[in-house]
Formats: structure tokens, C-alpha cells, sequence
């Protein structure tokens, strides 16, 4: 082993930082969880079965998954906020439930009325629970005389933005008291703001010794940009030498961040700024969607796809599918399937002309189809193949990969995650003809702040949004 790897922590150098307050409600939430699960066994049978004891293991596991997952124990935002997520987690868990009894086809084993009191109660209850320790947090349960010292050191957005939420989350125990700029000398400018609240501004780093020794400071946290590293090493050591608990926040997001997280590497901290989000379990979740639901959505349009591909073929000439190469996940090409909407010609120079309104290529059963995006059908068998997702980025014919690649710094992030039939660009109406850079700029964002929030959840969430939305003005 070299000198080097025996340096190295034994630990892992990421941690959580877990209170007791999240602890003693965790447990609460489990006692009530279980005290709800056998109160209801014993109104309707007298007592647990084994399958039922089952049952309510795998409940508390995947709500232990769920919870964590959603943040529900380390979110300090509102009350609003946590009762959706536990909306979400408890929703998920019963999901996953009622696709694992089918699946083993064991659902005939238990009582419906019992599921559905237990979904119920149970998230009910945690969210009275949640809520009371809500009010608790807001009744100025914490002592403000006691709160740490804070000074935030930098400059910018990111400064200003994590000074208030320190503020503005009581259980942190610590109080911004002032800024520290990075410069050689202090000047008003750079005084940190906020949604217009200020912070005072104390000096600069080469008076740092006067201002943690006048001002009591117990903690620092510094916010450098990338360009100033290297104020780090001298001010480091000084904190240190002070006593000072010090937290590092690297200003990374002046770049275009795609699905960004801190990991580890043998117990070394990596900040990844641009990854994928289907990765281990999560990619796992993603297919079981897409098989089960495009699975199931085939078997009920089946006879639907057959009446289209019957007026197709008597409506004009030509095949019932259209094919064209895409690229997919990961930049890799793959062929598109869609129902034919336009008249079979051939195409001049490899040229690929957007749709656009009265266009005279496309057929009356191809414009119904357009209208109603009944066309985009057949991709189904894209999702079952795995090239494509019931969710996620629209992909784009290669000519205009190739030529809004050139126009847009950021284009290619969007094949960070699986194509979809739908989208977040989709249902917001960014769909259709991109006749000018914004639109397809718009598009672009949209695609990107999917890959960076994906969950399940969502693309149940864009789904339902697809029912009500797949035709509109900018279908042709």
C-alpha cells in the first residue's frame, strides 16, 4: 500500500446528518404504520395471516426506500411540499404491492376493503404526524441565543441563495451574522442578496482573523467559484487554526449541470456534474414501467392499431409503417417506427423537411393521425425493444441533430436518458414544427430539467398530462 492510499480515510467520507427529531418521527412513523396494519387485522379477520405479515414487510421496506429516496426525513421545506412526497412515497409502495401480487398471483389472498383502509389510514395518520412536528419546528422550539455563528465566504447567486436557507431553517442551529468577500478588500457590491433580503457585508479575507475573533464565529462555509480555488489553501488553515467548522461549497452550477450528485470512489468525494439518472435500481424501475404499461396499453389499442393500418392502406399507397433512423440513449441510432401519415416520395439529398401546417405531402388519414399524434402508436414496439421510453426526450431526425448541435452548446445532454413517445417538452406544447432557434432552445431546457428531476413519479405525472393534452394547435 502506498503512502498515499494509507492517508486515505477508512470511512466513507460522505455523510448524513441525521437529528433526533428525524429519528424519534422515523420510529413514530413505523409504530403507527404497524399499529394500523393490526388494528385492521383484527377488525376484519380477528388476527395477521403470515401472507399478511408478508405484506407488511414488503410495505415497510419499500416505504423505508420511498422515504429516503423523497428526502422526507432531511427536507426543511414546507409542509405542502412533505405531504405530497408522503402522498407520493405511500402511493409508490402500494403500487409496487398490488404489481407484486399480481405478478405472483397472489392478490386473491387479500382483502380489497382491508388494502384500501391500510393506504388510507396509514398515510393519514404519518401525515398528522408529520404535521404536528411541522408546527413544533414553527413554534420557535429551538433557542435563538444558542445558534452558532455563521459567515458565508464569496460572492454570487449561490452565496446569497445558501445564506437564506441557512436563515430561513431554524433546526441547522446556526445563524448567518455576515459575508466575507473573497477579494483583497471588502466593497458594498458585494454584499449578499437575496429575493431582496441582504446580508451584511463584515470585510474580506485578508481581515478574516479580526472578524472570526469580533464576532464569536463557529462555523464558515466557502462559496468559490471554480476561477478562485486557490483562495482555499491559506484560508483553510487559518479557519482550522481558529477552531472553525468549515464546509466547502465549490459554485459549479455557472455550468450546464445534467443530473448532478456527489458520490465516492474508494472514499474519495467525486462531484459529478453531468450523469445519467438510469443507474442501478432506478434504471430497474424504469423498464418495469415501460414493459408493464406499454405491454398493457398494446393489448387494449390492438384493435384500434388494425382500423388505422386498414385506412392507411386504402387511403393512399405505401407501406403502413414509416421508418427512419434516430439517435437514442447514449447517442446510439436506432429506427424509428411510426404510422405513415404522408404520401411515399423520395427524398432529395438525404434532406429532412420538417411537417408543417397544410403541408401538401401529408394524406387526410395522415393529418387526422398527425392531429391526434395516433401516428406515434407503432413506438410502442420501440419501448418493448428498449430503444425508446413511454417518457422521456423526443428524439429528433440525425440532420437536425447534426444541425441544432451546432446552434445549441447543451443539445446533446438530452441523450442522457431514454427517447419517449411523450415528454415534459410535449405536454408544456413544445411540440411540432421548430421554426425558430427559441423554440427548439425551450425544448432543449424542458429536456434537460426532466433528465435532472426524473423520478417514477413524474412520468406517471407527464402520462396522465399526455391524456389531456396529445392533440392541440401544434399537431400537423
Amino acid at each position: 500500500m502506498s503512502s498515499f492510499e494509507s492517508s486515505l480515510p477508512r470511512r466513507s467520507v460522505l455523510r448524513r446528518r441525521n437529528n433526533i427529531s428525524s429519528a424519534i418521527q422515523s420510529f413514530l412513523d413505523g409504530v403507527v404504520i404497524i399499529a394500523s396494519a393490526w388494528f385492521l387485522g383484527r377488525f376484519h379477520g380477528g388476527t395477521l395471516t403470515s401472507e399478511y405479515l408478508a405484506m407488511m414487510l414488503l410495505l415497510l421496506g419499500s416505504l423505508a426506500i420511498s422515504f429516503d429516496h423523497l428526502g422526507i426525513y432531511r427536507s426543511n421545506r414546507s409542509f405542502t411540499v412533505r405531504a405530497f412526497n408522503l402522498f407520493k412515497a405511500w402511493s409508490l409502495s402500494f403500487l409496487l404491492l398490488i404489481f407484486i401480487g399480481f405478478a405472483f398471483k397472489q392478490s386473491e389472498l387479500f382483502s380489497r376493503p382491508l388494502i384500501a383502509q391500510l393506504y388510507l389510514s396509514g398515510l393519514s395518520l404519518t401525515t398528522f404526524l408529520h404535521y404536528i412536528f411541522y408546527r413544533l419546528r414553527k413554534s420557535g422550539f429551538v433557542d435563538s441565543e444558542a445558534l452558532d455563528n455563521v459567515i458565508v465566504v464569496g460572492q454570487g447567486e449561490l452565496a446569497g441563495y445558501l445564506s437564506m436557507k441557512i436563515r430561513g431553517n431554524p433546526w441547522l442551529g446556526q445563524k448567518v451574522i455576515g459575508s466575507v468577500s473573497l477579494g483583497p478588500e471588502a466593497r458594498s457590491s458585494e454584499k449578499l442578496a437575496f429575493d431582496g433580503e441582504e446580508i451584511p457585508l463584515l470585510g474580506s479575507v485578508s481581515q478574516i482573523v479580526e472578524i472570526l475573533t469580533n464576532h464569536d464565529v463557529r462555523v464558515a462555509y466557502i462559496v468559490t467559484p471554480l476561477e478562485n480555488s486557490q483562495v482555499l489553501n491559506d484560508l483553510y488553515f487559518t479557519l482550522l487554526d481558529h477552531n472553525i467548522s468549515i464546509h466547502w461549497v465549490p459554485d459549479i452550477f455557472s455550468l450546464r449541470l445534467v443530473n448532478h450528485g456527489v458520490d465516492e470512489v474508494a472514499g474519495i468525494p467525486v462531484l459529478t456534474l453531468s450523469e445519467t439518472p438510469l443507474t442501478g435500481t432506478r434504471l430497474l424501475w424504469k423498464s418495469i414501467e415501460d414493459l408493464v404499461i406499454s405491454s398493457v396499453i398494446l393489448v387494449l389499442v390492438s384493435p384500434l392499431l388494425l382500423i388505422i393500418s386498414m385506412a392507411i392502406k386504402l387511403d393512399s399507397p405505401g407501406p403502413v409503417i414509416f421508418r427512419q433512423m434516430r439517435a437514442g440513449w447514449n447517442g446510439r441510432n436506432f429506427s424509428i417506427c411510426k404510422f405513415r401519415s404522408m404520401y411515399v416520395s423520395e427524398q432529395k439529398n438525404d434532406t429532412v423537411i420538417q411537417a408543417s401546417r397544410d403541408d401538401p405531402r401529408v394524406t387526410r388519414v395522415g393529418a387526422f393521425l398527425r392531429r391526434t399524434s395516433l401516428d406515434e402508436l407503432p413506438q410502442l414496439i420501440n419501448v418493448l425493444r428498449g430503444e425508446m421510453s413511454l417518457v422521456g426526450p423526443r428524439p429528433h431526425a440525425i440532420q437536425h441533430d447534426a444541425e441544432y448541435s451546432m446552434r445549441i452548446a447543451q443539445y446533446f445532454a438530452r441523450y442522457h436518458i431514454k427517447p419517449g413517445i411523450t415528454g415534459l417538452a410535449q405536454v408544456r406544447g413544445l411540440r411540432g414544427e421548430t421554426g425558430q432557434i427559441d423554440q427548439m432552445i425551450q425544448r432543449i431546457e424542458s429536456d434537460i430539467e426532466y433528465i435532472n428531476n426524473w423520478s417514477v413519479w413524474l412520468d406517471f405525472t407527464i402520462l396522465l398530462r399526455t391524456l389531456l393534452a396529445f392533440s392541440g394547435k401544434q399537431a400537423y
